[in-house]
């Protein structure tokens, strides 16, 4: 098992639903705000972020729930880690509750988490919200 700490980050989205999905389940969609560029071959999605690719399986996705990767290297070192975008629907406010699940090792730990952060805050601009 590994050593890796889980993130979990949790944000409120003014968005409507059809948008914010395109956005986490199409390729174009991670590409205006999660990586530079996002290539998909079956189940294998290529994100690159300034000259650095990552490569990554998709281990689930449903729509109006969730979708979920693994990093290439870490199933390659046998880990059971994932990283995860999942989302529900505010009944009173008709918001995206956004809550997303990653792991790190203790010493990037704060620095993955001040990536997600990043990551969405540039979904909240290209959303408008």
């Amino acid at each position: 098992m590994s050593n890796k700490k889980r993130i979990e980050q949790e944000y409120l989205l003014k968005t409507s639903l059809k948008v914010f999905e395109n956005m986490i389940f199409t390729p174009s969609g991670l590409s205006e705000w999660f990586a530079e560029n996002v290539d998909v071959k079956q189940d294998n999605y290529i994100f690159h972020w300034d000259g650095s690719d990552e490569e990554a399986v998709l281990l689930s996705q449903k729509l109006g729930s969730h979708i979920r990767w693994q990093w290439l290297k870490d199933k390659e070192e046998g880990l059971d880690t994932f990283f995860e975008i999942s989302y529900t629907i505010d009944d009173l406010t008709n918001s995206v509750i956004l809550k997303i699940v990653d792991y790190a090792d203790e010493e990037d730990f704060e620095e993955v988490e001040m990536l997600w952060e990043a990551s969405v805050n540039d979904l909240k601009k290209v959303l408008g919200t």
